[in-house]
């Protein structure tokens, strides 16, 4: 009975990503694991949007203009873009070192450090780069068993090395990195805006019905609108600010973790390497400048091999001798090296058996060219 070939179901290359991040939609949607603050994100903005819908601008588009809904339902739409764009999509993570490429990493760290005495702390792991006339430190993660490049860092809740990595942010439920800060900035821009905007017309909406019917019957006849005015209050002050900080940041084409931690504005005076000294020409680059693509291929196929299936042990036998027709040859080398078991190194006599005896040789000399030289065994790495 012969063996029975059973494909394998295909396997993306998301589902074996390391890392603690969720994926939805086959590996194109890619998010961090904590994701409760993010649905509040949705919750205020679309709540007070939805208020601002059902109780200021039927008032408004009566007696001001038609044009404060629609402008309105335009920015609420830019803004939920901008903050699923940033949240559903890969900020920049790097992937990680294959076994082969971190046992080759650590074998150059260990030549070029030497040997350690016991008890001293080894050197640390770190490669000098020049960028625009400054030495930049490239630091070696422990977890990824990478060089980091230059702006890249470890994300502790994500468990990832993001490339231009700013900071991890619980509102988007995601890293904001090289891949995904300009939208990121434009949703703080946008929700600034809008919320500048319900929190305006709010207040026009209150005082043009108090002329009329009174303040405090105003606010029994529309009670969203107090809530509304109370969640842009406190949130205008934040976003307004965060809006601020970044451009501050995107003025001198620094980031997050770069100020925090002083890098270019410590002891040591270093000045940013990455600055044009131009306050458009930063902009520019960091808003306008090429969109990377991601390095992960999250939606491409991880190389496997179908699964040989045997009806029962009972038809072990003809199972083994069906593999191999009579006319196949081994693939075994008939020179025995230490990939090759004992019980599978061919003996002479086997070797010399195998040969047809009208064309046997006489001699050792005769028997070597025809038999032609030994094969070589690759070995596949499943990467």
């Amino acid at each position: 009975m012969s063996a029975v070939m059973i494909p394998k179901k295909s396997t993306r290359k998301w589902e074996k990503l390391p890392g603690k991040n969720t994926f939805c939609c086959d590996g194109r949607v890619m998010m961090a694991r904590q994701k409760g603050v993010f649905y509040l994100t949705l919750f205020l903005i679309m709540g007070t949007c939805s208020l601002f819908f059902a109780f200021e601008c039927p008032y408004l588009a009566v007696h001001l203009s038609a044009a404060i809904p629609v402008f309105a339902v335009v920015l609420f739409l830019f803004v939920m873009a901008m903050l699923l764009r940033t949240s559903f999509s890969d900020p920049g993570v790097l992937p990680r070192a294959l076994p082969e490429e971190a046992n080759f990493i650590e074998m150059e760290i260990e030549a070029a450090n030497g040997n350690v005495p016991a008890g001293q702390r080894p050197p640390p792991r770190i490669r000098n780069v020049q960028i625009n006339n400054q030495i930049v430190k490239l630091k070696y993660c422990y977890t990824c068993k990478i060089f980091r490049p230059p702006r890249a860092s470890h994300c502790s809740i994500c468990d990832n090395c993001v490339d231009r990595f700013d900071h991890h942010c619980p509102w988007v439920g995601n890293c904001v990195g090289k891949r995904n800060y300009r939208y990121f900035y434009l949703f703080t821009l946008s929700l600034s805006l809008l919320t500048i905007y319900i929190f305006t017309f709010d207040i026009v909406h209150v005082v043009l019905r108090s002329v009329d019917s009174g303040f405090v019957n105003t606010l029994k006849e529309t009670p969203g609108t107090v809530v509304e005015v109370l969640v842009c209050f406190f949130t205008l002050w934040s976003v307004v600010g965060l809006t601020g900080f970044h451009t501050y940041l995107i003025s001198l084409n620094q980031t997050t973790n770069e100020d925090i931690k002083g890098s270019w504005s410590g002891k040591n005076r270093i000045q940013n390497p990455y600055s044009h000294k131009n306050i458009i020409k930063n902009c520019g680059e960091v808003l306008c400048g090429p969109t990377y693509p991601s390095v992960l291929d999250r939606r491409g196929l991880m190389p496997e091999e179908p699964s040989v299936s045997t009806p029962g042990a009972s038809d072990a036998t003809a199972t083994t001798n069906t593999a191999v027709p009579p006319n196949t040859k081994t693939t075994a080398p008939l020179i025995p090296n230490e990939h090759t078991p004992d019980e599978a190194k061919p003996s002479i006599a086997t070797a010399t058996a195998s040969i047809p005896t009208e064309e046997k040789p006489s001699s050792p000399r005769d028997f070597s060219p025809k038999i032609g030289p030994a094969p070589i065994v690759v070995k596949e790495s499943a990467h």
